[in-house]
């Protein structure tokens, strides 16, 4: 079974997911609250490395078309320091990959919209770390982008551990929080350092059933699962490790035999896969 964590009665839990390379900056609000992202001095110190890149050069940096290195070298170019309701977008509602599909924030109440601003954090390669109604200006730059900075080589180097020290300020004024549960990809992840964090950091894992009737992640799916019990969790308040148990969404079920304390695992048996 899984194992309850230290303060786990009394206290709650904070969520981490990844951003998503789709974004929508159309569809109308479901919310006008809106805040303003808390690393925004270290964004701009990326911003001002990137507008000196070519759409040449950001195609062969990120790895990816013509069209979407043009695209991108305009974001940059047009980035604006100022974020306003005008420029820019919350995120929860600006991302709009598998993980927010599953999230369906669109559909949250005002009170979810607080809830989630308390509990849910948005691992970011430009914003570091965000929060769901912090306001963000459309970007693509993943975290595992080999941007040479004056801080490294790379985006991890760059951020160093400071998303941690973020983390940890969340930790550290909610005293009661008992985990921090990681439904973010390795990619995103591995600007955290776990270690460092007065929680206890907790990793579900989604199978899907193949053919051959063993079990495996299966991408696709594992991302709107993740985004789906983030979701579950700010619908329902959850408050602590145990109840995770209780997600069913997407017809998966809890596993105890294929759980470990750390990483809850979760089953389905008819995916469509």
């Amino acid at each position: 079974m899984l194992e309850a964590v230290h303060r786990d009665n009394n206290g709650r839990v904070l969520t981490v997911i990844s951003p998503a390379k789709s974004l929508d900056f159309e569809s109308p609000l479901a919310t006008r609250k809106h805040t303003l992202p808390t690393m925004l001095d270290r964004s701009s110190e990326l911003v001002s490395v990137m507008v000196e890149k070519s759409p040449d050069d950001l195609q062969t940096l990120m790895g990816i078309s013509r069209p979407l290195a043009e695209a991108n070298f305009e974001r940059f170019q047009d980035w604006d320091p100022t974020f306003t309701p005008k420029n820019a977008r919350p995120a929860v509602l600006a991302f709009a990959g598998d993980v927010y599909l599953g999230m369906e924030a669109s559909t949250f109440s005002e009170r979810d919209f607080t809830h989630a601003q308390k509990t849910l954090r948005i691992l970011s390669g430009l914003y570091g770390l965000l929060r769901p109604l912090d306001l963000m200006q459309p970007y693509r730059l993943e975290m595992g982008t080999r941007l040479a900075t004056s801080a490294g080589a790379n985006l991890y180097e760059f951020w160093g551990d400071t998303i941690t020290h973020r983390i940890q300020e969340d930790v550290a004024a909610s005293p009661g929080t008992a985990a921090l549960v990681n439904l973010a990809s390795n990619e995103y992840f591995g600007a955290v350092r776990g270690e460092l964090l007065d929680a206890r950091v907790i990793s579900p894992v989604f199978l899907d059933a193949k053919a051959d009737g063993d079990y495996r992640i299966v991408s696709f799916f594992a991302k709107r699962a993740r985004g789906a019990m983030a979701g579950w969790m700010i619908r329902e308040r959850i408050k602590s490790v145990r109840a995770l148990t209780e997600f069913d969404g997407m017809g998966y079920r809890y596993s105890a035999d294929r759980s470990r304390p750390d990483t809850p695992t979760f089953v389905r048996r008819d995916g469509g896969c």
